[in-house]
């Protein structure tokens, strides 16, 4: 009679798509948005706002790396549930935000959760799912970002000119409590595997307790993973979308509005559509690379990514920037999508979590640098299109090094992949 009722493992995986709501709709992609009433109110410079990014993204990649530990060893729902509680009282608290240093300090801790709730999130899928179900249950999870976009593209508009000069700061009020509620919802609801709710796997026939992600095994699996050259290759792949990608997102809505003159209603309704459109972008993408290989797949969406920058900076016109937002939110997840895949492809599925978060690593160490150098180049050259073309530039780079990148080994595998 079970066979009719709905498997647990789909209300958990729908915490962890309202997780990434939260986290990184919410808690991230909002400040591109909140960015030029936050810099009016508080007469910031872009390289002090690019550095607020990077103070988030180093706060992000701390937690980002030992998320996962933590949640093997507390457990996904009270890591997650306490994760999101951080960011939602940070968030919160950056809305109060009167210096530089009070709104550095916030955007890293609001990093922090961002980091411990994403990380575990992203892991329920091989908890609660059998192999053969986890690429859509973690597809679940990754629409999250897109769709957290899309309200907070959406939402904080209108927050914006309804309350003025203080508009910037109830955004953030109303985020951080909104990120509050979806904690505890979270608390509600999650489970750290099925046989808390005594279940097997979705999709498993025999009923018996989910392996956990193979976090702890130390020394051995790090060993494995950063003595293999090719895993250094992918992660300096992974760097130029870190560096790129956050460029473009950072200032997506500070260029239109103090740049170009657009209003704020219409780039967050632009940004809402970027979000839109990113939702189904990681499937398409790993879907791609299925077809073509990780090499071609990736090279490919590094270059649309590249002519999407090229098309903001350089055509300042209403097509040219919806052009690019149709081309950048179609693409946006590609990479990293991509990049998880490579990862299971050169060290096996066994060893993939750990080769993720080394090649994570990489990724943080561009995603922490891009806003500070965008920043300060917007600064020196007052304007956006030297930051955009530089992005572009990176990106190009990124399609380079993805065409040479290795094979992987039929040890790696147990296949050859073309």
């Amino acid at each position: 009679m079970n066979e009719n009722r709905l498997h647990y493992g789909w209300v958990v995986i729908f915490m962890g798509f309202i997780t990434t709501i939260a986290a990184h709709g919410f808690g991230r992609m909002a400040y591109t948005i909140i960015l030029p009433a936050m810099r009016d109110g508080l007469k910031f410079n872009y390289t002090q706002l690019g550095l607020l990014g990077t103070g988030n993204f180093v706060g992000y990649l701390t937690m980002a790396l030992i998320g996962g530990f933590l949640a093997a060893r507390f457990g996904m729902r009270i890591v997650i549930t306490l994760a999101l509680a951080l960011m939602g009282i940070t968030l919160i608290l950056t809305g109060l935000a009167k210096s530089f240093q009070f709104a550095l300090m916030m955007r890293f801790l609001t990093g922090l959760g961002n980091g411990a709730s994403y990380v575990p999130a992203m892991a329920l899928g091989s908890v609660w799912f059998a192999a053969e179900k986890r690429g859509v249950a973690t597809g679940i999870v990754t629409g999250g970002i897109g769709t957290g976009t899309l309200i907070s593209g959406l939402m904080v508009p209108p927050i914006l000119s309804a309350y003025g000069a203080e508009g910037w700061r109830v955004s953030w009020y109303i985020l951080g409590g909104s990120v509050l509620v979806v904690s505890g919802i979270v608390y509600l609801f999650i489970r750290n595997q099925p046989s808390d709710k005594g279940l097997a796997p979705v999709g498993a026939e025999i009923q018996k307790p989910a392996e956990p992600p193979e976090i702890g095994t130390s020394s051995f699996m790090w060993a494995s993973v950063y003595k293999k050259g090719a895993v250094w290759y992918l992660g300096l792949v992974y760097f130029f979308y870190g560096f790129s990608y956050i460029v473009y997102m950072i200032f997506f809505a500070a260029y239109l509005v103090k740049e170009i003159g657009m209003s704020q209603q219409w780039a967050g309704g632009l940004w809402a559509m970027v979000g839109g459109l990113s939702i189904f972008c990681g499937v398409i993408w790993g879907a791609i690379s299925d077809r073509l290989g990780r090499s071609r797949g990736a090279a490919f969406a590094y270059f649309i990514l590249a002519l999407s920058y090229i098309v903001y900076a350089t055509f300042k016109i209403k097509l040219g920037f919806y052009l690019s937002a149709v081309m950048f939110g179609l693409t946006a997840w590609s990479i990293p999508t991509i990049m998880a895949a490579a990862t299971g492809d050169f060290v096996g599925p066994r060893l993939a979590p750990a080769g993720l978060g080394f090649i994570t690593l990489f990724f943080g160490i561009g995603q922490a640098i891009g806003p500070a150098v965008g920043g300060y180049l917007a600064d020196l050259s007052r304007s956006f299109t030297t930051p955009f073309l530089v992005a572009a530039a990176i990106s190009l780079i990124g399609m380079v090094f993805s065409i040479f990148l290795p094979k992987p080994s039929m040890v790696d595998t147990g296949q050859d992949r073309r």
